[in-house]
């Protein structure tokens, strides 16, 4: 009486278990280093004209923010474990509001974790463009994969967890099922959006304190100048340089693998 129902199950555990071993070996396959990319010149400003209509109108960049936001407070809390903080929680707003919940010494750690959002962003871009253009676009994927999931152990609000399932989903989907040169596409295209992002992310809190200086809160380097005495527009011109350091890095590297 009973083994007809075991040997009904068996079959459905072999299917997932081999979907769970072809996704394991996918992930791992992803880090192996691929043959440097060359990109037709049309194709790159076809994917580069891409990442700045996610990223600039306002129709995407509604839900796109939401995406750079999501780096934004990763960038903090990755910043808070370097230093040794204890991270206890990540929200995100549907408004591309953050917060980031840390605790541990005062001092240079909590500086540090309070400057590595705004140039989150860049930083991750310009990272997956370096990857791209070396060969490396599957291991940025797979490792982005792998942070998208363990980042649902920081989440507390339903946006966060949302932006990130959505993004863990994609990038499981590409390591599954996208070629090679499907997944360089992709990891270029994302980095140079988050770039954007970044880019006009910086304008945007550099508005906060110029024309609406209600929502100084809102801003790190408010936030910074406070806690620190260090004024306000140094903090904003150390988010600039690494931004700018990051966008002319990946500038270099998009030119470098125009197929000629």
């Amino acid at each position: 009486m009973i083994s007809p129902a075991l040997h009904s199950v068996a079959p459905a555990d072999v299917d997932a278990g081999a979907v769970a071993q072809h996704w394991w070996q996918s992930l791992l396959d992803g880090f192996a280093r691929g043959s440097d990319l060359h990109v037709p010149l049309v194709v790159l400003a076809a994917i580069v004209a891409a990442a700045v209509v996610l990223s600039v109108p306002l129709a995407t960049w509604r839900w796109f923010g939401l995406y750079v936001t999501f780096v934004h407070e990763l960038g903090h809390a990755f910043a808070a474990l370097m230093t040794g903080r204890v991270v206890h929680g990540l929200r995100i707003g549907l408004n591309h509001s953050g917060q980031l919940v840390s605790s541990g010494r005062r001092g240079a750690g909590a500086v540090w974790s309070g400057f590595w959002g705004y140039p989150a962003p860049a930083v991750v871009g310009a990272a997956l463009v370096w990857a791209a253009s070396a060969g490396w676009s599957g291991a940025a994927l797979s490792s982005g994969a792998v942070v998208l999931l363990v980042s649902l152990v920081f989440l507390r609000n339903f946006t966060g967890i949302a932006v990130a399932l959505g993004s863990a989903l994609i990038a499981q989907l590409l390591v599954l099922f996208a070629d090679a040169t499907t997944v360089s596409y992709v990891g270029l295209g994302l980095g140079t959006a988050l770039l954007v992002g970044s880019v006009r992310d910086w304008f945007k809190v550099v508005s906060v304190h110029t024309r609406r200086r209600s929502e100084l809160a809102s801003s790190d380097a408010y936030l910074l100048a406070r806690s620190t005495g260090v004024p306000s527009f140094l903090w904003l011109a150390g988010f600039a340089v690494v931004i700018a350091a990051s966008v002319a890095g990946s500038i270099w590297w998009l030119l470098g693998i125009v197929a000629g």
